[in-house]
């Protein structure tokens, strides 16, 4: 045995004495449950890499469920005897009786949108035969269980809107099984699919049938992987699901996400391939000449392509050559990139959508992080912008490519959900259906301020607070975030958020590199090796919240969920004196282990993958698991995760609170909520929500002290 073999055995001993011994009480609220300790040490190109919980991520072992519940009931006891629960449980039950109204989706006369009200589970999908037509129910997800852990995932309406396919899942898991019905008598069709989470559908023009996505079946692909493998598919009506024909994307790497579309006549089959968040293929098929192979027209270039199929051309939203996104337009007969015409150059806003409808695009851009809109011909000329607020978001753009009606949703912090209605015929704006709100938001401020991160790079931040608010740095503040996989976060409405404004809470939002608001560039400069300038930018947002006397770090928390899960644990490892406390909700937190479990391959291109030397030395700089470090005064976290997470492994929560519980000094305790028949946060019912709303809730206010 060599003495650096020797010496590291001693020091995992003394390790495993240190970590195993019992917490000491430090009274409310008790000490946690106790946690066994079973080190496994890997070494890693060269490194020796340890896993003391490395047992709690089998979520099926009886053992670990039992550990599990005991931390649930843990934290229960905790939020439970708070004496203003029942309090904020009634207020935050008003509040979440506050609806959802989403933009139409036009076929012809029939008009299709969601919409929940007052104590439902879910959105309702209704249809009207004209826009000021009785609204009937076409599929009430409401049905689906008693206890509304059943869900409606996604949904294509066919080109006439006579058929609509859509996806259902139990219990949060987005593992859809898709089902067919009619619309004009409501009659469900035999067909069923299975193993289509996540699917993408195009509808034939004779609505014969439809190519889509779906996932293999067991035995299929080697065990382990499949929930990755996404084929496209021909289904025919009545046919079984199981003989229909393999379309496209067996020959691809099983990380590879293919989604459909067609030209509206029919004629033209385009398979878009999503490689991580940076990266996309486009493959072209002429379904007139059924003999020829898919056609590549985008293989080798680094940047994003989303193609939109008309009947003489198709349109391309792109990142190529421009990170702020440019609209080019390619021929069918030549469609290679060096036929190509650029029709809406890049510009200082981010081209974040375009739609076509009445046979115009229609542009959705980011100006600082808030929406625009503006309608463009077929040729590039700018035909008129569309006027919103300055702060605010616009969401679900629909319209007919051959219609003369645009349809969007805009909402903001203190704006509840609102659709607009664009008519090309009189270039006519008028507000189409608005929430209804019984709260009263018009002392709500939302403000947009700059601040400097570490390399000195500015960044934005959106804050939203009462206008009489004092600045004396004694305030509550709520500082949240996300920074990747080039997701843009703009303003957005909460029902519980009205509770913490309620109470004189700050919310803060800045919008930190790895997240799509300014275009490409900023999403590579928060990902894989510059992952770090994440977190710089998040603490530098806390930073700015105390110089400018907004609060202080004993009246701030922090919260993320997902990646902002992963921002939060890197946040409360590397600056532990930054928060009061702090919400990691279903995070990634071990990055040395992360693309071993679910659909975490898929994440390769976005964060590195620690098989890779040099990928591994950069994750291991920042992993939070990696990075607790014993007799460390940590703020109070509370982790939270769900059984039926088919994204993020429940793990990671497990491992981390585990790890936390045993190396804190500080009177703050650390817990881990786990629900049950829930998933990564998608299809939770109200009733659900409420629950784990109300404990966040009352975690907050306990850990900051606050009066309620």
């Amino acid at each position: 045995m060599t003495s650096k073999l020797a010496s590291h055995i001693v020091f995992v001993l003394c390790l495993y004495l240190i970590i195993a011994t019992p917490v000491i009480s430090r009274g409310e609220p008790g000490s946690p449950p106790p946690t066994r300790v079973e080190m496994v040490v890997d070494t890693l190109h060269g490194v020796f890499v340890e896993d003391p919980y490395r047992w709690l991520e089998d979520g099926s072992s009886e053992e670990v469920q039992k550990w599990t519940k005991a931390q649930y009931e843990y934290f229960k006891k905790y939020v439970d005897n708070y004496p203003p629960r029942q309090k904020i449980a009634k207020r935050l039950a008003e509040l979440l009786s506050i609806g959802f109204v989403g933009a139409p989706s036009v076929r012809g006369d029939l008009y299709f949108f969601k919409k929940r009200e007052g104590k439902q589970n879910h959105s309702v999908l209704y249809m009207r035969h004209s826009l000021e037509g009785e609204p009937e129910v076409l599929i009430d997800p409401n049905l689906f269980s008693k206890d509304g852990t059943v869900a409606m995932d996604w949904s294509f309406l066919s080109l006439d809107g006579s058929l609509i396919a859509y996806g259902v899942s139990a219990s949060g898991t987005e593992n859809s099984t898709l089902f067919i019905k009619r619309t004009s008598d409501k009659a469900m069709l035999p067909d069923t699919i299975p193993f289509t989470r996540g699917a993408s559908v195009a509808w034939l023009s004779d609505n014969s049938g439809f190519y889509y996505t779906r996932y293999p079946v067991p035995g299929e692909v080697p065990k382990g992987d499949e929930k990755y493998y996404r084929w496209v598919y021909l289904h025919k009506l009545s046919d079984s699901w199981k003989n229909d024909a393999l379309i496209f994307g067996r020959e691809l790497d099983k990380t590879a996400w293919p989604d459909v579309s067609l030209s509206p006549n029919g004629h033209w089959l385009v398979c878009t391939v999503f490689w991580g968040w940076s990266k996309s293929e486009v493959y072209l098929k002429d379904l007139n000449q059924p003999n020829y192979e898919f056609l590549p027209i985008v293989t080798d270039l680094e940047a994003s392509f989303s193609v939109t199929p008309l009947n003489d051309r198709f349109l391309i939203r792109t990142n190529y050559e421009a990170p702020r996104y440019r609209v080019l337009s390619g021929r069918y007969d030549v469609p290679g990139e060096n036929a190509w015409t650029e029709i809406i150059p890049q510009r200082d806003q981010i081209l974040n959508k375009i739609l076509v409808a009445d046979s115009n695009i229609v542009v959705s851009s980011l100006k600082n992080a808030s929406s625009r809109v503006e309608i463009y011909t077929l040729d590039g000329k700018l035909r008129r912008e569309i006027n919103t607020p300055s702060l605010g978001s616009v969401s679900s753009l629909s319209g007919e490519w051959d219609g003369h009606e645009l349809f969007f949703g805009f909402y903001s912090f203190n704006k509840p959900w609102t659709i607009m209605r664009y008519d090309f015929k009189t270039d006519a704006l008028q507000q189409l259906d608005q929430v209804r709100a019984a709260i009263d938001l018009s002392n709500i401020e939302v403000k947009q301020v700059w601040y400097k991160s570490k390399d000195g790079t500015p960044i934005s931040m959106f804050l939203v607070h009462k206008k009489d608010i004092a600045l004396d740095g004694q305030n509550p503040a709520y500082l949240t975030g996300y920074g990747g996989f080039n997701v843009s976060e703009t303003p957005y409405f909460s029902q519980s958020l009205t509770l913490w404004l309620e109470k004189g809470g700050v919310f803060a939002l800045p919008n930190i590199r790895g997240g799509g608001e300014y275009g490409e560039q900023w999403h590579q400069a928060g990902m894989l090796d510059k992952k770090q300038n994440t977190f710089d930018d998040f603490i530098a947002a806390a930073e700015y919240l105390f110089r400018e006397s907004y609060t202080s770090p004993e009246k701030l928390v922090i919260a993320g969920g997902s990646n902002g899960g992963l921002l939060i644990g890197a946040v409360v490892t590397q600056r532990p004196d930054i928060c009061k406390a702090a919400i990691c909700e279903v995070p990634l937190l071990d990055m040395i282990r992360y693309q071993k479990l679910l659909i975490a391959q898929l994440w390769i291109p976005e964060y590195g993958c620690s098989d890779n030397p040099e990928q591994f030395k950069y994750l291991y700089a920042y992993s939070p698991y990696h990075h607790v470090k014993k007799w460390t005064k940590y703020p109070a976290i509370l982790f939270k995760t769900a059984e039926s997470d088919n994204r993020v492994d429940p793990m990671h929560a497990r491992k981390m609170a585990a790890c936390l519980q045993a190396a804190t000094e500080s009177d703050n305790p650390i817990f881990l909520r786990a629900e049950t028949r829930a998933g990564h946060g998608q299809g939770k019912p109200i009733s659900k929500r409420l629950d784990e709303l109300t404990d966040t809730w009352c975690f907050v206010f306990i850990s900051l002290g606050m009066e309620i």
